[in-house]
């Protein structure tokens, strides 16, 4: 044999059969398979769904009144299932419900091209067997509408075929006695609320215990025309669908068509419904919630991927007969229908905000206010997005939420923003200005700012980085002599802060302390516990960018030189005044106050508030104290002294 060949097959009297365990493969699959004993009544119900779409199929001109009943008995512990489709003659009986993998409906939709059969794998039946101790099937075929025959197994790997009366119309009755741990399933509200949830989408009515109204009367707004107005209807669906949040607006899933040639052109044929939830923000939780429905049943609850990472504010319904289950049919294969699927989600999310903002202002605004952090990492994941809430997108900022077009009008047609959290202690420079500082240290606020920047071609002010810094800290006229700055350094500044003269608004604001982010950042990562906080390769990202940054300066302490106050000390020191000690206590005491004030983070230089608060009062009482007989008098404030010539 030639390399890489294929091997020759084995000669036909060396060939062996597979074993089977057919109790041990039933128990895999009846308890295994799915991940909730309450798939078991959607599987049963989607069968007596497709008994009655092959009854139309093979009798169309019959008499034929589609009916699905589901009662619950908790005296006996007993659920059944009731149909009026085509039921089942003895043999199909022996084919179908007794032969694992084989499925006359997969059968019948490959002849038929019928797309509303739901089964596809000749696995749904023995789904019963994971809540029911015995399964019991009494069924009437609609071909031989005079004989009658019951199924009977316990645990699915033997059974027995007896014939019965024959039932008053044919159809079929599956009766679960079910086992101790899944008695609850026999309580008819539960059978309501959760079969609700799975047949909303079910053309056939699906009736419970003798109520007259089926649990899935809902007016689906997609499938029909409703008069009046359109949005109505389906804020009304989404209400009634969407348990967990208030929906404020909804839109609709239409089919996408994509090129003819299938894979990643291709289309898709799902319709439906999303809704903007009143729901929590997408900075601390990912509140996405979407339901598929396969040809009318539930198949998935929770297929969140499907949307958009970023639209956590999102919840929907949507239902396609070209999406691919797995066996379990509790998710979905991702093939390309799945992806064109995503695709057409997305853009059916940024037509319906677009829509929103053009017809809604109300709804808009709404959900500007809820979701705005939300929609600032959204904007910058698609590019439409970003165009339509460039202007409208509320920032957070220390005056409160603010557009960044109302960031920009307040800072003079800059936008500032601050890159420390907590506030920092440069927000006291930015009340002083009555500028309002974005938070940059929020859920995407930074990277919005900077593609708004560019789309505007406006400044952004990142304070707290070095470029910022020169941009609000100008240099003095003139430098100051190394003694008296080494003066002003030991008068105000604490261990870890770097005095720097600078100039700055305004003017009255004497000094301001601003951390030293990669200060702050490598103090962080060289914490003791950052090896247990922080992922290994991120830890070593992290501490190759802080390598070149000692970390021995904590904060730069800016002396306003441009401040009457500033001028006057320096005077006085100049002069030898005595009380330029007890002014620069003062200001020292300013400092940290201010530092207080910003709430800047735990650890933060700016030294001790109860120190500083003392030293207020000794500076006080130092410049109002009485003067000593035969001294001359103390000018009353620094400001008198004579300026410097």
């Amino acid at each position: 044999m030639s390399e890489g060949a294929p091997p020759e097959p084995a000669p036909a009297e060396d060939l062996r059969t597979t074993e089977v365990d057919l109790g041990g493969l039933v128990n895999v699959l009846a308890t295994h398979l799915y991940s909730t004993p309450l798939v078991a009544l959607r599987e049963l119900v989607q069968n007596a769904h497709d008994s009655h779409t092959r009854r139309l199929l093979e009798d169309p001109d019959g008499d034929h009144r589609p009916l699905i009943r589901v009662r619950g008995d908790a005296a006996r512990r007993t659920v059944s299932i009731e149909d009026t489709g085509a039921g089942l003659t003895e043999p199909e009986i022996h084919a179908y419900l007794a032969t694992v993998g084989t499925g006359y409906t997969r059968m019948l939709r490959d002849l038929t091209g019928n797309q509303e059969l739901i089964g596809a794998f000749g696995l749904g039946f023995l789904s019963a067997f994971s809540v029911a101790d015995e399964v019991a099937v009494t069924t009437t075929s609609h071909r031989e509408p005079h004989l009658g025959h019951r199924y009977r197994s316990r645990g699915g790997e033997q059974y027995q075929v007896d014939p019965v009366p024959a039932r008053p119309r044919p159809g079929t009755v599956v009766e679960l006695t079910l086992k101790a741990e899944h008695a609850h399933l026999a309580d008819e509200d539960a059978l309501r609320d959760v079969l609700g949830r799975y047949c909303v989408l079910l053309p056939i009515p699906v009736h419970v215990g003798d109520d007259e109204q089926p649990v899935n009367n809902v007016e689906v707004p997609w499938r029909h025309s409703v008069p009046g107005d359109q949005h109505a209807a389906r804020m009304r669906f989404a209400t009634a669908f969407g348990r967990r949040f208030e929906p404020l607006t909804a839109f609709p899933v239409h089919p996408a068509e994509g090129g003819t040639g299938g894979g990643a052109a291709g289309g898709t044929d799902a319709i439906g419904l999303l809704w903007v939830q009143d729901g929590g923000t997408y900075g601390s939780s990912d509140n996405r919630d979407l339901a598929v429905y396969l040809r009318g049943m539930l198949l998935a609850e929770d297929a969140r991927d499907l949307l958009p990472s970023w639209a956590g504010f999102i919840g929907g319904v949507v239902e396609s007969s070209r999406l691919t289950p797995t066996a379990s049919r509790e998710d979905l294969q991702r093939d390309d229908h799945y992806r064109a699927l995503q695709r057409a989600l997305t853009d059916a999310i940024v037509d319906g905000l677009y829509e929103t903002a053009r017809l809604r202002p109300a709804a808009w605004r709404r959900i500007l206010t809820r979701h705005g952090q939300d929609l600032l990492g959204a904007a910058l994941c698609d590019e439409r997005l970003f165009t339509l809430l460039a202007d409208d997108v509320p920032v957070p900022t220390s005056q409160g939420d603010l557009t960044a077009g109302a960031l920009r009008a307040a800072g003079g047609g800059a936008v500032h923003v601050a890159l420390g959290s907590g506030g920092g202690f440069e927000e006291m420079l930015y009340r002083a200005m009555r500028v309002p500082i974005a938070r940059g240290d929020r859920y995407a606020v930074l990277p919005f700012l900077r593609r708004y920047a560019q789309l505007r071609g406006c400044r952004l002010v990142e304070l707290g980085s070095e470029h910022g810094d020169r941009e609000l800290f100008r240099d003095p006229e003139r430098p100051l002599p190394a003694g008296e700055a080494a003066w002003l350094a030991g008068a105000l500044a604490d261990e870890g802060e770097q005095l720097v003269p600078a100039r700055f608004d305004p003017p009255g604001l004497p000094l301001v302390l601003v951390p030293d982010r990669e200060a702050e950042l490598k103090a962080r990562i060289e914490d003791d516990q950052a090896d247990a906080r922080i992922p290994s390769a991120a830890l070593r990202l992290a501490r190759a960018f802080t390598a070149r940054t000692d970390g021995e300066v904590r904060a730069r302490l800016y002396l306003n030189l441009s401040c009457p106050a500033v001028l006057d000390l320096l005077a006085a020191y100049r002069a030898g005044h005595t009380g330029s000690a007890t002014a620069a206590g003062l200001l020292r005491s300013l400092k940290v106050i201010m530092a207080a004030a910003s709430a800047g983070p735990a650890g933060s230089p700016g030294g001790d508030l109860t120190a500083a608060l003392s030293g207020i009062g000794t500076a006080v009482s130092a410049l109002t104290a009485a003067v000593p007989a035969g001294l001359p008098g103390v000018p009353d404030t620094l400001g008198a002294l004579p300026d410097e010539a």
